[in-house]
């Protein structure tokens, strides 16, 4: 059944912790709620579920306005980011709780507890308890309890947030598979890109409580509609660089300047701001349209395989990322390079205008 959110505002006191937003999801999707801390993704999750009502606006499912319907009678589950599971309950029992409170017949449970455990490789550990369980276990045994009851709407509150990175990265791999043997409508929330592209299906970039982009993931992340969206969907940081363009020349103070190259031309004479993402700074140069500029070296990170290299531009802080190993001092002056077709621009109201010459290398 389709859930659809119509101009759905939460006020708490004087502040909107959710603004206007209308969404709809279809059926057998998974859709993901991308945004930082605070970013209204817990409100939003909560109103689709039925634990708090809107200030204004409706929520429907299936066709019905279910605003004023309460949880208990909403066919929805909900796992937040820390799992809980009945220490004194086996794995099966604690699958099995919400059955057995709707009185669902025994044979029945047994079945769709079975079935829920095989997609969640839980099959060998029904009869432990969750304390002999690790910490991916025991979060896989709250996400069976969810899908057991075949909910049309499963919701989840950054399920993996509190697990080590080893258990999230094997998890978020399942993930995908458990959805699409589902028929439900998922709604997965993270502060996370890379697990939102990870994942994919469709994206809902969130800022201060209201949506400034909802569609296809990997569609979201290429093509952002306004500099807040390439923001959020930017980990690391997305660089940018305010600019005032003038006949052939964009110039950001006296400090660089950028030839107008590609789509620029078209653009009339104004503010924009210039965006790129780190691993389109270069230490070395890459084409002959590739911009030098010098930059002063904050510090470095070293992960391995990668470099973060921080630099300063005249007050502004970007981040460069590097394959290999990249030791510079700090304060450091070094000489990197941009690609300008590699460029977002967006104008004054942060409304996109230029996307980079090809988008799937973005």
């Amino acid at each position: 059944m389709q859930l659809e959110l119509r101009n759905v505002c939460k006020k708490v006191g004087k502040e909107f912790h959710i603004s206007d937003v209308s969404l709809t999801f279809e059926p057998g999707t998974l859709n993901i709620l991308l945004g930082p801390t605070l970013s209204g993704k817990t409100s939003l999750m909560r109103l689709m579920a039925g634990l708090d009502q809107p200030t204004s606006g409706t929520v429907h499912f299936g066709g019905q306005d279910v605003t004023g319907i309460p949880v208990q009678k909403r066919n929805a589950a909900m796992v937040y980011q820390q799992f809980i599971n009945y220490p004194n309950l086996s794995v099966f029992e604690n699958i099995a709780s919400p059955l057995r409170i709707a009185r669902v017949a025994a044979p029945e449970i047994k079945k769709r507890v079975a079935k829920v455990a095989a997609l969640l490789k839980l099959e060998n550990m029904l009869k432990r308890s969750p304390n002999e369980l690790s910490g991916g276990q025991q979060q896989r045994t709250a996400l069976a309890r969810a899908l057991v009851k075949e909910a049309d709407l499963v919701l989840l509150d950054e399920p993996l947030a509190n697990l080590d990175y080893k258990l999230r990265e094997e998890l978020r791999e399942e993930l995908p598979r458990i959805f699409s043997e589902t028929g439900s409508i998922f709604v997965y929330a993270t502060t996370e890109p890379s697990e939102a592209l990870l994942l994919g299906g469709n994206t809902a970039s969130l800022h201060q409580g209201e949506i400034t982009q909802f569609g296809p993931t990997i569609e979201v992340f290429s093509r952002p509609q306004n500099l807040i969206t390439a923001k959020t969907l930017s980990d690391p940081p997305l660089n940018s660089l305010p600019v005032t363009k003038l006949n052939n020349r964009m110039l950001f103070k006296s400090h660089v300047e950028i030839p107008v190259l590609g789509q620029l031309p078209q653009l009339p004479d104004d503010d924009y701001t210039i965006a790129f993402r780190p691993h389109h700074l270069y230490l070395h140069r890459t084409s002959e349209r590739a911009i030098a500029v010098k930059a002063k070296v904050a510090v470095t990170e070293i992960t391995g395989s990668e470099s973060y290299v921080h630099i300063d531009i005249a007050g502004i802080r970007w981040v460069l990322l590097a394959p290999g190993i990249h030791n510079f001092d700090v304060n450091e002056t070094i000489e990197i390079f941009m690609d300008p077709s590699k460029f977002y621009v967006f104008d004054r109201n942060d409304c996109l205008v230029v996307t980079p010459e090809n988008v799937a290398d973005v």
